[in-house]
């Protein structure tokens, strides 16, 4: 498949504007301490202090507050201080920053996962969207069989977006995913995207579910699935660290969802997720894919460092 279209000026300023929006409670710890005089004894605490509540982490922290005081040394002004602090969160931040490139397979199957709760049959229903923007066809495999509410949710998405959705009353989610790769083929689809029941990476036999699911998958279609990502709520906090670690092992990540930055204060996270992510021995650096910002159908958009940084502190 090719690239995905870039978006539109309109488009943009819209989107900027919703990532701004959604990281008014982020911002607003660290906006006031970068308003007035750099040369305050105190400021470098006062932003540590800021970073932590944000859930950047202790190691993301004292990784950018050392470097600010190394870089910011010459800063006058707040503003000054602020640039320095832009370009070290674009440098940290840029690894998770990869164009999305599909493979021509199709059908190109997509599987989500995660936590209970933390958004992956909203996020199916806002890729649905995004997807068919870029003129892709989609089909919808409703994996969380343990929930009802879970296929009705799916459903709704898909008639909302006028796609097809598989799913099954009961049964086995191995055999909706093989159904709907069938009918995928079948129908000339170019993208499935995949749900799953949501699970604790502590619940070893859901997570050996899993697994089944992407076996299953891979002996359905050749290759697939082409990515598999991990839906992680913002407000998951540091946690969200062991959640990529557990199902990059179980899985073998290639992305990352984040939802939900829309009103929390802990939009450092992905600091965290971005200096962790560099540390890893013998590890790739998994992709931030997306960032959700708000229920509406448009707000979820693919991840750039400098608009996150940006709107972390303009």
């Amino acid at each position: 498949m090719p690239d995905l279209p870039s978006r539109s000026d309109g488009e943009q300023r819209s989107w900027l504007n919703r990532l701004r929006d959604g990281l008014r409670n982020t911002r607003s710890q660290l906006a006031s301490l970068l308003a007035g005089d750099a040369t305050d004894p105190v400021l470098f605490d006062q932003i540590e202090s800021a970073l932590l509540a944000s859930d950047a982490g202790v190691d993301a922290t004292r990784f950018l507050v050392s470097g600010l005081r190394e870089r910011g040394r010459g800063a006058r002004t707040g503003e000054e201080l602020k640039a320095e602090l832009r370009a070290m969160l674009v440098e940290l931040l840029k690894p998770l920053e990869q164009a999305l490139k599909l493979p021509q397979a199709r059908p190109c199957v997509i599987l989500l996962a995660g936590v209970n709760g933390a958004g992956k049959t909203t996020s199916i229903g806002k890729l649905a969207k995004y997807f068919q923007d870029q003129g892709r066809s989609v089909l919808l495999a409703a994996g969380d069989t343990f929930r009802a509410a879970a296929r009705e949710q799916l459903a709704a998405w898909g008639a909302r977006n006028s796609v097809s959705v598989v799913a099954q009353a009961s049964g086995d989610a191995a055999a909706v995913m093989y159904d709907a790769i069938a009918a995928a083929r079948a129908r000339g689809i170019d993208i499935v995207l995949a749900d799953t029941a949501g699970r604790l990476p502590t619940q070893l036999h859901l997570m050996e579910e899993v697994k089944k699911i992407r076996r299953v998958i891979a002996k359905a279609e050749p290759g697939a699935p082409h990515e598999v990502w991990l839906v992680l709520d913002a407000n998951t906090g540091q946690n969200a660290l062991n959640q990529v670690r557990a199902f990059d092992d179980a899985l073998g990540l290639s992305g990352i969802v984040l939802t939900k930055l829309d009103g929390t204060a802990k939009g450092g996270v992905v600091c965290a997720i971005a200096l962790a992510n560099s540390r890893e021995p013998g590890r790739n650096p998994i992709p931030l894919r997306f960032l959700g910002v708000g229920e509406g159908i448009e707000d979820l958009r693919p991840f750039t460092a400098l608009e996150f940084a940006s709107a972390l502190l303009d």
